[in-house]
Formats: C-alpha cells, sequence, structure tokens
C-alpha cells in the first residue's frame, strides 16, 4: 500500500467512524476502532512474525549466529503459504531477510513482507530495564549508533530492491517502551522515521507497546503513517476470557489518545507453554485467542500480526526450557502445527 494512501486515512477514519459520518460500527466493537478496508497491509488480516531459527540455531549472541539455511526458510515459507498467510513481519535487515526476501522472488511465492529495521542501544537503560545490571558502555553505544545508521540504510536499499513484496517498513521494534534493553531517544527515532519516509514509497511505522503509545506517542504518531501496536493480554496476567476485552481496551487507548491514524497490531499472541503463566498458557486458549482477534480484526479491517510463526528455542532464559519466549509459536520449532493451525 503506497504511503499516499495510508496519509489519505486520517480523514476517512474521522468521517467514516465519528457519530455523523454514516458508516455503522458493530455493536461489539468499541467506538472509533472500525477502520476502512484501505487500512489493512496489503489486503491482509491475519498475518504472522516470522525469524525462523530453529534447535540449535540463533542470531548473533555475541560468538556469532547459527542461521537456518536457504532449504529451511523456504521450508518455513511454504508451510506458511499452504496454512493461508499470504504476509510476514521480519525484524531486521541482516542475513536471513535477505534470505527471505530472494527466496519469496525466485519462487514466485505469494508472500508480501514487513520490512524490520532493527535499532540497538543508543542511551543506556540500566536503571529501567530489570535485566540489564550495569551501563551500557559508552564506546559500546557509540559503535550500535553508527550501526543503526548502516541499518537504517540497508533497510532503504532492501525496501527500494523488492518494492514489489515489501510492504511497509518498521523502523526500530520496542525500542522506547521503558523496560527496554536497547533504548533509542525518540527524536533520534523519529529522525530515522523521517530519513526512511523521504527515500522509499511504501508507509513507515514502530512498533512498541500500547502503554508507550498511549503515554508518550504523540510526537512519533505525527511522523509515522500508522502506528504499530504491540498487545499481550497474557504477560498482564489476563486469562483466556479477558484476553480480547483486554487487547481491544488496549488498541481503543490507542486510537483515543492518537486519533487519526491507522493502527496495526504488530504483535500480539498466546504463549502455549509458559512457566510464567501457568495454566494460563495452553493451545486451547492460543485457538480462542486467535480465533476472537481474527474474527474482530476482520470484522474492523485491522491487520493482525500473530505473534510468532514457530517456537523458537533460544529466545528467554536458557536454564528454563518452559519459559514463555521460547513458546509463541503456532508450529512447533520442529515444524508441526500446533492445535491452532489443525482446525
Amino acid at each position: 500500500m503506497n504511503r499516499l494512501i495510508v496519509l489519505s486515512l486520517a480523514a476517512v477514519l474521522l468521517a467514516g467512524c465519528s457519530p455523523g459520518g454514516g458508516k455503522s460500527v458493530a455493536v461489539d466493537a468499541p467506538p472509533g476502532l472500525q477502520q476502512p478496508p484501505e487500512a489493512l497491509l496489503a489486503g491482509e488480516v491475519m498475518a504472522v512474525a516470522y525469524s525462523g531459527y530453529r534447535e540449535g540455531q540463533h542470531p548473533d549472541l555475541g560468538e556469532g549466529a547459527a542461521n537456518p539455511t536457504r532449504e529451511e526458510i523456504l521450508e518455513d515459507l511454504r508451510i506458511l503459504v499452504d496454512h493461508g498467510f499470504r504476509l510476514i513481519r521480519v525484524y531486521d535487515v541482516g542475513e536471513n531477510t535477505v534470505a527471505t526476501l530472494e527466496i519469496i522472488r525466485e519462487h514466485q511465492l505469494p508472500i508480501k513482507v514487513l520490512l524490520g529495521i532493527w535499532l540497538r542501544a543508543e542511551i543506556s537503560n540500566h536503571e529501567g530495564c530489570p535485566w540489564l545490571d550495569e551501563p551500557i558502555p559508552d564506546e559500546e553505544l557509540a559503535a550500535n549508533t553508527l550501526a543503526n545508521v548502516a541499518e537504517v540504510e540497508r533497510g532503504i536499499e532492501l525496501a527500494r530492491q523488492y518494492g514489489d513484496i515489501v510492504v511497509a517498513v518498521n523502523v526500530g521494534n520496542e525500542a522506547l517502551v521503558e523496560w527496554n534493553d536497547h533504548m533509542v531517544p525518540l527524536e533520534k527515532v523519529i529522525a530515522y522515521v523521517e530519513r526512511v519516509k523521504a527515500a522509499i514509497d511504501q508507509p513507515v511505522t514502530v512498533a512498541d507497546n500500547y502503554a508507550w503509545w498511549i503515554k508518550d506517542g504523540a510526537p512519533l504518531a505525527a511522523a509515522v503513517d500508522f502506528i504499530g501496536v504491540h498487545t499481550y493480554p497474557q504477560w498482564e496476567e489476563k486469562t483466556i476470557d479477558e484476553a480480547l476485552a483486554y487487547t481491544l481496551e488496549n488498541l481503543e487507548g490507542v486510537r483515543a489518545a492518537l486519533p487519526g491514524k491507522p493502527i496495526a497490531v504488530l504483535e500480539a499472541g498466546w504463549a502455549t507453554t509458559a512457566s510464567e503463566f501457568g495454566g494460563r498458557a495452553s493451545e486451547e486458549a492460543q485457538v480462542r485467542y486467535y480465533r476472537e482477534i481474527h474474527a474482530w480484526a476482520k470484522q474492523n479491517n485491522v491487520t493482525v500480526f500473530f505473534f510468532e510463526a514457530f517456537d523458537e528455542p533460544w529466545k528467554g532464559d536458557p536454564t528454563d526450557p518452559l519459559g514463555a519466549e521460547k513458546h509463541w509459536g503456532l508450529f512447533y520449532v520442529d515444524r508441526t502445527p500446533k492445535l491452532v493451525m489443525r482446525r
């Protein structure tokens, strides 16, 4: 979807969803959340977050990366296509992402991509992040800033090169919320967004927690083409009976704080196993949350990227194999489908 189309949605949203706009809002949808069909990314309602690391594989954790092979990526993408996914989200512009884009084009797969630009820490958030035990050294922050500039330029290059596949670009992932370990100043994020917007035709966004958008997001909302929201009821101790209502409360809060901008849910999911969540984690609950948010999103023209495609054992506490971070997938790490993908 061209950025010009997205920019035109503000007037449509305000007119179409206001009491006098002439467009009805479903009774079970919070006021103001219903969007026109043009707000959907690539016309898709349900999309999925994808990175593809398998057992024994991981990104660079300080000693180099162990990446999936091209054959493994192709297998993943074909699995997703076979289960109806036509839009995926990737998180950076590294080797895996380049291979994914090349494979989509080479095999003419019917998949579009929300391209991610990963931003590393430019300030040390050791006082706000629970797992940062000490300040990030100044020399590391300086190196990260240079790496971020290079990442932005590489993202621009890929968005141009794969303009037939990349439908939007996301600049930074949870780099602003108060508890993150890779914090970037708001003014720098805005500058990166403006740099990307000036260089590509696709719409540009930033992904962050709904609470940050509500509290602090106004300056950034003015810069992006649409608002990219993360919402996780499970992390906030909600049961599956409360999950959808809480998700919609989060989104309505963003809309109320930042009216007139299209919204996409860039992460929402339900872990199937989690030592942190006890009985709230299950495949049956994942099925319910997926179905409920899908039905709501379809009714209200909101693209939702479900987190995530496949379980990833490298994530989270390496001493806790039952940790939630390892078990958000719609498929197990061996690529067999969980219950939600078998129904």
